[in-house]
């Protein structure tokens, strides 16, 4: 009987640690209650909130909420924003090293006080730490990390970086500062749970679906002792809840149900939504109701370490046996802003990098069998304006405005071009008609994405691997929970996504974009990345990079060599670089108003990325039960 006791109170103390004290388990009130989807989709190891260790579903809500970088960037006013620091970044002449001024008063949500003790040490334990987030980056970088007094830390570094405060700025990404005094108590960093997560972020996490499929956190009473508080006051709702519904059909039920508040959906799924839900809207009122112009370029990444895609005249063909417009309207029924450059299309970046770079497009040529073919096509955006307005939707007439929507151009669909250029490479074509590898084995090719059918990631590759289906090549699309973790070790041969890094947004600097291909990053198949997906590395983009690194981040001269990084990555084409993330975000305002949309872009709109604290103050509740 005593051991039946002993078992009882184990598990009961175990449910009160998940919970972490709440009485509402999974339902607090709905009206005091944002309900958001968790884009990357279910968690498969929902208990493990150590983000610095391994992918753990950082969308959750713990980048989010819970847990603060020393900086943000925000794409929409173009701004970097002092999170746990209190200004921005503080270079000496030679750009050899940093100090940093921490924000007073900041409270870990256990009550103990975040201190400069916590910035080094979380520097210090991922360069001792091989295998932890940014223990790579940190070393090549760091000869010393040390703090002169509880709120000022100085990095001083092997060589001339003006950019290594980027690896603290955060947008989906950067090194988030962790708590010394819960970190150093465990015996291996990296199989450290970090449950439940101790943050300096506004909310704190309540209780969590053992099976990954919901996470309910809770405002913290103290959040006035966050940046968050201090920066834009109290949070509006009192709990927030990130929820995987399911495909983007159960994302729209739960819309039109009031069940969910923030999603990201298909645009049938969005038009099946405001056709029924008086109270939903999209980013925009109007066509194309996404949000187009963010800084992150989707399409497919390739292995460049696995055969035959480490032949770039292989990776040309597989480019030039798309339709760029067929892609969209299938995709997302035309609502796409072209980024052919490895950059994503925002409004600055159109003046600065691409008018500049289409000269270069336009003449740009590749060779096969001694003759040259210009394979760019600048029509596209038009031809797509041509497209949408067949479909009934008000487009622009004005040639800005339509580049403005959609972009500029991409590659011609020449498939005709990519036949030589496998033929050239010893492919050939069985019987009947199917592609063969010059080994005379059937050429079949796998694409692993995003479960969530609503991602790029997941949409990019079912409509690509269709394309390349109709070419000849045998092709599987694998939606998986671990898709993260295949791409980490190299286990994959495409996969849908990010051919290139996400700049900031924040100014025009790209070095963010490009500098995850230098190849101090590379790692071999099999151990984890640390640079770019496509583990691609070029010498030549190796020394822009370092130009980069020698230069100002807000000098004008970072255009040119932004430029030049970018026709290199376009010459070696390690990806599809498609165009920006289309997002269709279903946004019903039953119970919460005054999201960023179109008509009022106050910051970032998206609920998955970290900007979201900084949005909740600006939520308005409508009353209603």
């Amino acid at each position: 009987m005593k051991c039946v006791r002993t078992v009882l109170l184990l598990v009961l103390v175990a449910a009160c640690l998940v919970c972490s004290g709440s009485a509402f388990a999974a339902d607090p009130p709905r009206n005091e209650t944002l309900v958001a989807d968790i884009l990357t989709g279910r968690v498969s190891n929902p208990g493990n909130f150590n983000f610095w260790a391994t992918w753990v579903g950082n969308d959750k809500g713990l980048q989010q909420l819970v847990i603060d970088p020393l900086w943000m960037a925000d794409y929409v006013t173009g701004q970097m924003d002092n999170v746990l620091a209190k200004s921005g970044p503080i270079y000496n002449d030679d750009f050899t090293r940093l100090t940093v001024h921490l924000r007073e008063g900041i409270y870990w949500n256990d009550g103990v006080a975040f201190t400069a003790d916590d910035v080094v040490y979380t520097v210090e334990l991922a360069m001792a730490t091989p295998g932890f987030g940014y223990n790579t980056q940190f070393n090549q970088n760091i000869e010393r990390v040390y703090k002169t007094d509880d709120y000022t830390v100085v990095f001083e570094l092997k060589a001339p970086n003006s950019r290594f405060h980027y690896n603290f700025l955060d947008r989906w990404g950067g090194c988030r500062i962790l708590p010394k005094h819960i970190f150093e108590k465990a015996e291996d960093p990296l199989s450290f749970q970090f449950n439940p997560p101790v943050g300096t972020g506004p909310y704190r996490l309540v209780e969590y679906d053992v099976g990954g499929y919901w996470f309910l956190y809770e405002r913290r009473e103290d959040w006035d002792r966050t940046a968050t508080g201090m920066l834009h006051g109290m949070p509006a709702p009192k709990y927030v809840k990130f929820m995987y519904y399911g495909d983007a059909s159960k994302k729209a039920m739960a819309q039109i149900s009031h069940e969910l508040d923030m999603a990201d959906l298909t645009p049938e799924s969005l038009d099946v939504v405001l056709s029924r839900n008086p109270h939903a809207r999209g980013y925009y009122d109007g066509f194309p109701y996404a949000e187009l112009l963010h800084p992150c370029v989707t399409g497919a990444a390739f292995n460049t370490l696995v055969p035959p895609f480490d032949n770039k005249e292989v990776r040309w063909a597989l480019n030039l046996a798309l339709d760029a417009k067929e892609l969209a309207m299938t995709a997302y029924n035309g609502a796409a802003a072209f980024s052919v450059a490895y950059i994503p299309a925002l409004l600055p970046y159109y003046e600065t990098y691409y008018e500049r770079l289409e000269p270069w497009l336009l003449d740009y040529t590749i060779e096969i069998d001694g003759v040259k073919h210009k394979i760019y096509d600048p029509t596209l955006p038009f031809e797509m304006a041509k497209a949408a307005k067949e479909r009934g939707y008000d487009v622009p007439d004005t040639a800005q405005e339509i580049r403005k929507m959609f972009g500029y151009g991409w590659w011609k669909h020449s498939p005709d071009l990519a036949e030589k250029l496998l033929l050239k490479n010893g492919f050939t074509r069985g019987r009947d008609g199917r592609w063969l590898l010059p080994d005379g084995t059937p050429w079949k090719i796998e694409i692993i994405c995003l479960t969530a059918a609503t991602n790029p990631s997941f949409k990019w590759a079912f409509a690509i691997g269709n394309q390349w289906q109709e070419f000849g090549i045998d092709v599987e699309v694998r939606p998986t929970d671990t898709s993260n973790a295949l791409t980490e070790s190299g286990d994959y041969q495409v996969v849908g996504g990010q051919p290139a890094s996400e700049p900031f947004g924040a100014g025009i600097d790209l070095y963010r974009a490009f500098s995850s291909f230098k190849s101090e990053y590379w790692k071999p198949l099999g151990e984890k990345l640390v640079g770019h997906q496509t583990r691609w590395v070029s010498e030549g983009l190796d020394r822009v990079i370092k130009a980069m690194e020698n230069t100002g981040y807000d000098d004008p001269s970072i255009i040119d060599l932004g430029i030049e990084a970018a026709k290199i990555l376009i010459d070696g084409q390690p990806g599809v670089s498609l165009a920006s993330f289309p997002g269709f975000m279903g946004l019903d305002t039953y119970y919460w108003t005054n999201y960023p949309g179109g008509e009022n872009p106050y910051t970032v709109p998206w609920y998955h990325w970290p900007n979201l604290k900084f949005m909740l103050p600006y939520l308005q509740p409508t009353g209603r039960k």
